[in-house]
């Protein structure tokens, strides 16, 4: 920004530190103040004339972009049409001419997946763009007189200014909800930049612009059928949108609803279609609630019934330790959840198919974790603040934090309370409907996180993660359904069941709803447990100086002796030492590791 020449040495090793995001190709642009490096999976156009950078005809425009854009197809006759030439069938060509049309506005029309920078030679622009949703991260910090932007944070070390040290607010949301909101990340000064969002940076300085946020609109002129039936139609359209690939394509298959109708209906188009699951090996005297945990009985009665080509892994108790290194790597960050099961499952995905459909994003549309909503139904107002508020707490409240936290942390944070940060995003939430002020926060919060974690975790393996269920047309119409249709009378997604009826046995469709989760509150109770105390407290990760030792030794000892559940909170706690470690401490990343990983295959396909 100080407009002196970008060194293109820089940008190559940014580019090198997340080759992973793309080992098929790369590009490198240096245009006197700015650079733009790319790295590239190939799945649509696979020909070098979809390299990236990528520019207009007289090169005044130049596009780097991550993503795939499902409705690209139908912009390219009138762009024709109007006298724009195209070297290529990608969606990024349209992108640039789509800008040209319509300059930063262009964002609006479409509807798919994406992290881009734009540079306009002629306006002397940056623009930099994420998706509606948020499925493909995008991150940004300003280092003197210089403006850096990746995909992922780890590309910033490459640069020499970058300097990794926590957010200690980041730290507090963290330890509050295992997730950070907004463009806040645990890196100091570094910003994501958030769904829905982009970013105009030019001589005038950085502008943020909100281009769409999720606005709920209920119809309650529609009956359950006419919703239901709406609903199916447009599920479909998403589910073919985005089988487009020039690569092979795959689906995660659990046993439950989301999945199992994601993989129905592309199965149609891909006959003997590839699809996967993760089981666990569940150890004696778990819980019944563990015990569900592993659902690949019920993913291969699917497989089987649908016809695909299934694989399914199996993780031990030994799978976590060799594998949360290069997790947290991956990452960035520690984010929501706990994640080494999706970093092995992508593991074995890419061993077969380079696209992957999920099926992130329907419970947070349709209502699927009652347990938290049904609590909050009849409130309004402060109440609901309040209660809601307690219920997303999943670790621990400000008053516990106090505690947890060690006296600098304490002082850096001063008044702050994460309850602020709760009510920065409810606020915002344009709903009268109990539930539907919920689910607004759930898709900002939480649906982000797991967004993240998916992109991060399938990118690290060079695979990428489709989610049918976050598609334009289909997201704004379930939002113009009344909230009574997803959630009453002790059920959940009434609403999706109803129009998934038909499309697979009821069994499916009113499964109970399983996380996707180890059992680790009985795994790290047993062997798993001197890796723990040997990495969170050893006098390395003591002498940071983060946290109070007697508080961890209790939530240790909590769990060991069944006091409490504390597995979410353990493994966030050694992601954030692994996070010190890689990050701040520089420390090379140990050699990738599938201990406690068994894969099988059957073959379903007629």
């Amino acid at each position: 920004m100080s407009g002196a020449t970008v060194q293109r040495e820089s940008v190559e090793r940014m580019c090198d530190l997340i080759r992973h995001r793309g080992p098929d190709d790369g590009g490198l642009l240096t245009l006197g103040p700015v650079g733009l490096g790319h790295r590239r999976l190939s799945i649509i156009d696979l020909s070098p004339r979809g390299r990236n950078p990528m520019p207009n005809e007289d090169e005044t425009v130049w596009l780097i972009f991550n993503g795939e854009v499902y409705n690209y197809r139908e912009f390219r006759p009138g762009l024709i049409e109007r006298g724009h030439r195209f070297r290529s069938e990608t969606d990024s060509e349209v992108i640039i001419h789509l800008y040209e049309e319509l300059g930063p506005a262009f964002v609006e029309k479409l509807n798919g997946m994406f992290a881009l920078a734009m540079w306009d030679e002629r306006e002397r622009r940056l623009l930099l763009a994420r998706d509606r949703f948020g499925v493909k991260p995008l991150y940004w910090t300003r280092l003197g007189d210089t403006f850096a932007f990746a995909s992922e944070v780890k590309a910033f070390l490459a640069l020499p200014e970058f300097s990794p040290r926590p957010d200690p607010l980041a730290l507090a949301e963290h330890f509050t909800f295992q997730n950070t909101f907004g463009g806040r990340t645990m890196f100091e000064g570094v910003k994501l930049l958030e769904a829905g969002h982009y970013l105009v940076v030019n001589e005038c300085g950085i502008a943020d612009h909100e281009y769409w946020d999720l606005k709920f609109q209920p119809d309650y002129g529609m009956s359950l059928d006419e919703a239901a039936a709406g609903l199916r139609e447009r599920f479909e359209q998403a589910v073919t949108r985005q089988l487009m690939s020039d690569v092979p394509l795959g689906a995660y298959l659990s046993g439950g609803m989301d999945t199992g109708s994601i993989s129905a209906i592309a199965c149609r188009a891909i006959p003997g279609m590839h699809t996967f699951t993760c089981g666990f090996d569940i150890p004696e005297g778990a819980s019944e609630l563990e015990k569900c945990f592993d659902e690949r009985t019920e993913s291969r009665e699917l497989a089987r019934l649908l016809g695909t080509m299934h694989h399914e892994l199996e993780l031990g108790p030994d799978a976590m330790a060799p594998a949360i290194a290069n997790v947290v790597w991956h990452l960035d960050e520690p984010r929501a959840g706990i994640s080494y099961q999706v970093y092995y499952t992508a593991e074995m995905i890419r061993r077969y198919v380079t696209v992957v459909l999920s099926g992130v994003g329907g419970d947070e549309l349709f209502a699927g974790y009652p347990w938290r909503y049904e609590a909050v139904l009849g409130l309004r107002g402060e109440a609901f603040d309040h209660a809601y508020y307690d219920l997303c707490v999943r670790f621990l409240t400000d008053e516990e934090k106090r505690s947890f936290f060690s006296g600098v942390v304490n002082k850096r944070l001063g008044e702050f309370s994460t309850y602020d940060s709760f009510r920065a995003v409810i606020d915002r939430a344009q709903a009268v409907d109990p539930l539907d002020r919920a689910l607004y926060f759930d898709f900002k919060t939480f649906l982000n996180g797991l967004l993240l974690v998916d992109d991060k975790l399938n990118m690290a393996h060079s695979v990428e993660g489709r989610v049918p269920f976050l598609d334009n047309d289909l997201v704004d119409y379930v939002a113009r359904i009344p909230a009574g249709m997803k959630l009453g009378g002790g059920e959940s997604k009434i609403v999706l069941r109803r129009a998934m009826s038909g499309l697979l046995p009821d069994a499916t469709i009113y499964r109970r709803k399983q996380g996707f989760t180890p059992p680790d509150h009985s795994w790290y109770k047993r062997r798993a447990m001197g890796y723990i105390r040997e990495l969170i407290l050893s006098p390395r990760a003591l002498e940071r100086g983060y946290f109070e030792p007697r508080y961890i030794e209790k939530i240790l000892d909590d769990h060991a002796s069944d006091r409490a559940n504390n597995r979410f909170l353990i493994w966030s706690l050694m992601c954030f030492e692994w996070w010190n470690r890689l990050f701040v401490d520089r420390e090379a990343l140990p050699a990738a590791v599938t201990a406690g990983a068994h894969q099988s295959d059957y073959v379903y396909a007629g």
